[in-house]
């Protein structure tokens, strides 16, 4: 074979493999139980403010997973409470987190992520800070922690701290009800220019798999999802 011919392959397997890959990253995103979910976005003094409140749960259960078993977060819609984890959010905003964690205490393998970077404490504006049960916290203990919610490409890493073995009324399938054992953790993030963002945990969590790194913590729609950031 002449080299324009095993050159023609070459571009040609490379592109065929450029195809694969957006095809399961678009099985991943989609087929997972995981379409975007675009956040109501509402307007203060002529700026985009966003309120994202999710739900952690130990086992998803029956109800909003063929996964029953599965660790995973759930995003707070006007229809309830969704197994959503791509989220549209508007560039140059203002985005008000709010987690209700009703997970138990896992423990980080890395005490680095122990330590909140990239958001501010709500109205107080201190960086690096996150409200803890209404508490301002720079880091919490390793071993408390049972998520971490990160997006590394803007730089945002907020420890979430797990509800205490010895809790009475704890939650064994979501949705959770807020009478059950939990954490409120809150913080503000910002977006900036448009893009699409990877978040994810980095608490191995998913029990039953080798190092607690399979099934849901590889999975859109459980432990790791999207940011769309989409100019207005």
């Amino acid at each position: 074979m002449r080299v324009g011919g095993k050159l023609l392959l070459v571009v040609l397997a490379v592109a065929a493999a450029g195809v694969l890959i957006g095809l399961y990253a678009w099985r991943l995103t989609y087929l997972a139980g995981s379409p975007a979910y675009k956040l109501p976005v509402k307007t203060a003094n002529g700026h985009q403010v966003v309120d994202l409140k999710i739900m952690t749960v130990a086992a998803i259960g029956p109800k909003l997973s063929q996964n029953p078993d599965w660790v995973s977060y759930l995003v707070q819609t006007p229809k309830g409470w969704k197994r959503e984890t791509v989220w549209d959010l508007p560039a140059n905003a203002t985005i008000n987190v709010t987690i209700y964690n009703f997970d138990g205490q896992s423990g980080l393998r890395n005490p680095l992520y122990g330590k909140m970077v990239g958001v501010t404490a709500g109205a107080s504006g201190a960086s690096n800070q996150i409200l803890l049960n209404g508490k301002p916290t720079t880091e919490i203990d390793p071993a408390t922690a049972s998520h971490v919610f990160a997006v590394p490409d803007l730089g945002i890493d907020v420890a979430i701290r797990g509800v205490d073995d010895n809790a009475k009324n704890q939650c064994g399938f979501a949705p959770c009800q807020m009478q059950n054992a939990h954490e409120t953790i809150t913080f503000t993030f910002h977006t900036t220019t448009p893009g699409h963002f990877r978040w994810q945990c980095f608490v191995p969590c998913a029990a039953g798999w080798i190092d607690g790194w399979g099934g849901p913590m590889q999975t859109i729609g459980y432990m790791d999802g999207f940011l769309n950031v989409k100019a207005a």
